[in-house]
């Protein structure tokens, strides 16, 4: 299988997949419940989730490593198990994958800040190396540094996996929209900053997930693509901003439908990849695969 960046030098646009924390809650994982434990005590149920994704069009799957560094899995007790988790999670999403489609090793922030003294930087490299090459042994092509809010913690991730793997390598920032129309992430990180630095560490594709549904990520897009005119961009809008329903539950209001729509303004804005994040399901990423299977970059 060619390299992911190659396969989006020649125009095409990728679907990834869904959220996973979403899939786990609709199969009853109980609240307080470490989500990446699951790929050791119910691997059916890691190969039945990505069986869906698939099934509805992503050609990229990501494994259910968000939390899966030392640092997180130690609060369940975990963090000995580090490198059989991420190993595991990969491992299955390799064999459901197969050789034609791409694993996406997915490692999410650390929980702590580097300029705040929480960790130092060598150790937080540490934390990360483990897991990279965790992800690797297990059989992922790319490794996806998702989720980012701080240049210092994703710069260390993305060093990681450039120094320490042969996997490629994305990064994607959480971007909330500001009062003045712009966008930052909680660290007061713009799309341009975070374009600049994460390119300058050698990330080979970057982009932008959660916190904001589709039509937000058209924005985020807009301003990833002037920063970086030749980089592949990848972006997973959450399923709009949850709302609390009558029942007290939080509600992802886009439905399929809804984000299909915004799809060929996304792709327009420079998309090369589009997933789901929070709240999104098989039925969206189905929608958005036909959406881009409809639609191709203008020229």
């Amino acid at each position: 299988m060619s390299k992911l960046v190659d396969q989006l030098a020649h125009g095409h646009v990728l679907v990834s997949d869904g959220a996973w924390g979403t899939a786990l809650q609709g199969r009853g994982i109980e609240p307080g419940v470490c989500p990446e434990s699951w790929n050791l005590d119910h691997p059916e149920v890691i190969t039945e989730i990505a069986d869906e994704y698939l099934a509805a069009g992503a050609q990229l799957l990501t494994t259910n490593t968000f939390g899966a560094c030392r640092l997180k899995l130690r609060m369940y007790g975990l963090e000995a198990q580090t490198a059989e988790i991420n190993r595991a999670a990969a491992s299955l999403a390799r064999q459901a994958a197969g050789d034609d489609r791409y694993v996406l090793g997915s490692v999410g922030p650390s929980g702590q800040i580097i300029m705040m003294g929480d960790i130092s930087e060598r150790e937080l490299s540490t934390v990360f190396e483990e897991e990279v090459i965790a992800l690797e042994e297990g059989g992922c092509d790319v490794c996806l540094v998702e989720t980012m809010m701080a240049l210092d913690e994703a710069a260390l991730a993305v060093r990681a996996a450039r120094e320490h793997t042969s996997m490629e390598v994305v990064c994607t920032f959480t971007f909330q929209a500001m009062p003045d129309g712009s966008y930052r992430t909680m660290m007061g990180v713009s799309p341009t900053d975070m374009a600049s630095a994460m390119l300058s560490e050698g990330a080979d594709i970057i982009g932008a997930n959660c916190s904001v549904g589709s039509r937000d990520m058209v924005k985020i897009v807009q301003e990833l693509r002037r920063a970086a005119p030749s980089a592949p961009i990848l972006v997973s809008p959450n399923a709009g901003q949850p709302v609390r329903s009558d029942s007290g539950e939080d509600v992802f209001p886009e439905t399929p439908e809804d984000m299909a729509a915004v799809v060929p303004d996304i792709i327009d804005a420079g998309a090369n990849i589009i997933g789901g994040c929070c709240g999104t399901t098989a039925a969206h990423v189905g929608a958005i695969a036909e959406a881009v299977s409809n639609r191709r970059p203008k020229a």
